[in-house]
């Protein structure tokens, strides 16, 4: 029987609708509108950076947000940017900001993103909002690693005591993911290149949650038989887009599975304009 999909799509609009009921809630309150700021460097008006962009910009408007959109050239010197992100944290209609990675080689991305203020930082990428998620206090939470904790509840998959494995330590998906299923009381293991036998450790997965940035490296052999899987990788193979996960096979297997595309993709910028509203209702001492 072929597993269940998960489709993102679903769960963001069932997420943005909820969104944008608060936002007008919160304005009708307050009398403000929440803002979000999005910053871009790159020459390529059709990259799949300024697609990205673009789609923030029309789901944030959408929903009712106030929303800018900063495109500068690839040429802007880290200290422009720099200073631009310094008057965006002071600026009171903007309450999330963030700059579109990767930027280009003279830039360092850990300055620009240390930089943002940890109060707009809706990314979930400064030190602070990752030292607090560690440390199970508030903050922004990275928004893929969100996005699939809400995927998995939108089927009210209960974690606890569950084993979770996760393929891929990267700061932007592999470690916070983990950090939230553990905080949700799964036992999880983190696996990676040097991992002994992956195969064996993948079938011990109840959830088995795949960010390496490899196309197809688990297929259903090295999934537990009604496992839940969640795909975040996003590979072009032969002019197809496929995920970390050999999803024919992987389907025949699991219970639950992320189709790529359409998976956990939809949800990021749900999660993003998710940590616009509480930055917004957090500078105005409402959340």
């Amino acid at each position: 029987m072929a597993a269940e999909l998960i489709r993102g799509k679903d769960v963001a609009q069932k997420l943005r609708e909820d969104i944008g009921k608060e936002v007008e809630e919160l304005k009708s309150k307050t009398g403000k509108t929440p803002g979000l700021a999005v910053v871009i460097l790159d020459d390529q008006p059709d990259s799949p950076s300024h697609t990205y962009v673009n789609n923030k910009e029309k789901a944030a408007i959408n929903l009712g947000f106030y929303s800018e959109i900063h495109r500068l050239p690839e040429s802007t010197t880290q200290q422009e940017l720099l200073d631009l992100v310094d008057r965006l944290n002071k600026d009171d209609n903007i309450h999330g900001l963030l700059v579109q990675l990767p930027l280009p080689d003279h830039i360092q991305d850990e300055e620009v993103t240390h930089a943002i203020s940890p109060e707009k930082d809706v990314d979930g990428f400064h030190p602070v909002n990752i030292g607090n998620l560690l440390i199970g206090d508030k903050c922004f939470i990275p928004c893929t690693p969100h996005g699939c904790i809400k995927m998995l509840e939108y089927i009210d998959f209960n974690l606890e005591g569950k084993n979770a494995v996760v393929v891929g330590r990267s700061n932007i998906v592999g470690k916070p993911v983990s950090l939230l299923l553990l905080e949700r009381n799964a036992t999880v293991t983190m696996c990676h290149s040097r991992t002994k036998d992956l195969g064996a450790v993948c079938r011990e997965a109840d959830v088995l949650v795949v960010a390496a940035g490899k196309a197809n490296m688990i297929n259903g052999d090295m999934i537990k038989p009604g496992a839940v899987v969640i795909d975040v990788g996003i590979n072009r193979v032969e002019g197809k887009l496929v995920g970390d996960v050999e999803f024919e096979s992987a389907e025949k297997v699991a219970s639950y599975i992320t189709p790529v595309p359409g998976g956990v993709g939809p949800m990021t910028i749900t999660m993003l304009l998710l940590n616009a509203v509480h930055a917004f209702k957090f500078k105005h001492e409402l959340d």
